[in-house]
């Protein structure tokens, strides 16, 4: 009898752990937050804000950890495999649900694996010029374009990232086939566009606006419904002559299928209030980005949406997976 009550008092203290981990979180640490990108770009900056946001408000350590490769596929599968425990998560851009569309073999699948817990921010592309053109407006461009399309050429940071679908989206507007250049990256493209060699280029504007303002490239508009804080002397593509262009970046916080809704709503909480607070709205704005903080349905719904427009413009433009 005394061994049977000894066995099952060990048992009930082996299993207390797990229970009181779940329900104390943030109780240990320190929270991975895996960007599946360099450091030094668009998604590095946001990651670091919302991080640093969770860690202020939850008194927790939350370490920021680049893990790049495959388009976004490394630092995403690496999560997807996590335990679903809430130390572990994916912070990236738009272009992580779209590995499917842009990848013959990504080894997981974004949509189906990863949870979403909140988008944190968004923020539009710029389309920018090298500066030998004599052109200066987008309508300018457009008539060149049509007229001389062999002239032209669009750098592509990475496929299917927002620059690109803005892209797609401009030829299918101005019923050209441009010549399309696909690049390693940001730096790169922009390289090839202030040396002439590509003369257009939609891409983040954190990226294309010091380009901009350095007189390197010229800022022709940008690709959201409003002026951009950032830039407010660069009217929007609506305002240009293309309504309908308004294809933005966005950011967020995955994690992996199955961690407790308990923890995903008390990240949603927080960043509710935090993502919206003074010192938040400050940094962002130098990224040229608009903080925001949706969660649960509204979230996944949005994605949805987002995945099916991104899916038709790669398939209007003929776009086959590498």
């Amino acid at each position: 009898m005394q061994r049977r009550h000894l066995i099952a008092f060990a048992g009930a203290t082996l299993a207390a752990p797990a229970v009181h981990a779940q329900v104390a979180w943030p109780g240990r640490g320190p929270i991975r937050v895996v960007v599946p990108f360099t450091p030094g770009g668009a998604t590095d900056g946001m990651a670091r804000v919302t991080a640093g946001k969770l860690q202020e408000k939850l008194g927790q350590t939350f370490v920021v950890e680049n893990r790049a490769g495959a388009n976004g596929a490394v630092g995403g599968q690496f999560v997807a495999q996590a335990a679903p425990d809430g130390y572990t998560f994916c912070f990236s851009a738009s272009i992580q649900m779209l590995a499917r569309l842009v990848m013959r073999n990504p080894n997981y699948d974004p949509v189906a694996d990863l949870l979403p817990v909140v988008r944190t921010g968004q923020g539009p592309t710029l389309l920018i010029m090298n500066n030998a053109r004599q052109e200066n407006t987008l309508m300018e461009v457009l008539a060149s374009c049509r007229a001389n399309p062999r002239d032209w050429s669009f750098a592509v940071s990475s496929l299917g990232a927002a620059g690109h679908l803005a892209t797609i989206e401009f030829l299918r507007q101005a019923g050209v086939d441009i010549v399309q250049v696909p690049y390693r990256g940001t730096a790169p493209a922009i390289t090839d566009v202030v040396a002439g060699n590509a003369k257009l280029m939609f891409d983040s504007i954190l990226g294309t606006l010091p380009q901009v303002q350095g007189g390197r490239v010229k800022g022709l508009a940008v690709t959201a419904l409003a002026r951009s804080p950032a830039a407010p002397d660069i009217p929007t593509a609506q305002e240009a002559g293309m309504p309908g262009l308004d294809i933005q970046s966005w950011w967020a916080l995955w994690g992996p299928r199955g961690i407790p809704p308990e923890i995903t709503g008390r990240i949603g909480e927080v960043l509710r209030t935090g993502m919206f607070e003074a010192d938040v709205r400050a940094r962002v704005a130098t990224l040229g980005i608009e903080p925001m903080a949706e969660t649960g349905a509204e979230f996944a719904a949005f994605i949805q949406r987002d995945f099916s427009r991104s899916r038709e413009l790669l398939q209007l433009a003929n776009f086959q997976p590498e």
